[in-house]
């Protein structure tokens, strides 16, 4: 099955607060920018994968990712007015839509691939995150519409809203964002992708 992929990015300077403990705000910036670039490479890189959208208003990132992927202008709305501007750009492809979030630095387009043939089998789909609370991946087929519920408690939201969780295995580097200093060590383990091994 073919997929759009939509990765929706902040600005590098509003992203991941809850790092500043650990990051100064301008190796934060350089660390959200690593991440997103690690996400989108991976995403592309996915069986199955089309496309990749990405919905930033980041400067330093449209400029690296000009010409490689279909760049989309954050509309406000906070990240799911983002996720909605991505997928109405995607909505023009005959395939399904898969929103990724942009923070997952050991992303593996094996793992991706196999959760995207997974989200095949229902209309619509998502991924919780390690903790099993929040979602990294939302997912519905071609034509089938997608209602974003980004945010605290989003994987509840989610199937509330008739999403059907995926079994995704718990060691799938589709699970693991970083939100907090731990979820560094535990990407970093797992092997993160070039760009964020640079800045780490």
């Amino acid at each position: 099955m073919r997929w759009v992929v939509v990765v929706p990015v902040k600005p590098a300077a509003d992203g991941k607060t809850r790092l500043a403990g650990v990051l100064s705000a301008s190796a934060r910036e350089a660390l959200v920018r690593a991440m997103a670039l690690d996400t989108i490479a991976a995403a592309g890189e996915a069986l199955g994968v089309v496309r990749v959208v990405v919905v930033t208003a980041d400067v330093p990132l449209r400029t690296l990712l000009a010409g490689s992927v279909d760049l989309v202008d954050e509309p406000g709305g906070g990240l799911n007015g983002a996720v909605r501007a991505g997928i109405e750009r995607a909505a023009g492809f005959d395939a399904g839509i898969a929103v990724l979030l942009g923070d997952l630095p050991a992303l593996r387009p094996d793992d991706l691939a196999d959760a995207l043939s997974m989200a095949s089998a229902h209309e619509r789909a998502f991924v919780a995150d390690a903790d099993g609370t929040g979602t990294t991946l939302l997912a519905a087929l071609a034509g089938v519409a997608l209602d974003p519920q980004f945010g605290p408690g989003s994987a509840a939201a989610h199937e509330l809203a008739g999403h059907v969780r995926l079994a995704v295995v718990a060691t799938s580097t589709v699970r693991r964002d970083v939100d907090v200093p731990d979820d560094l060590v535990e990407v970093q383990r797992l092997g993160v992708g070039p760009a964020t091994r640079a800045v780490l």
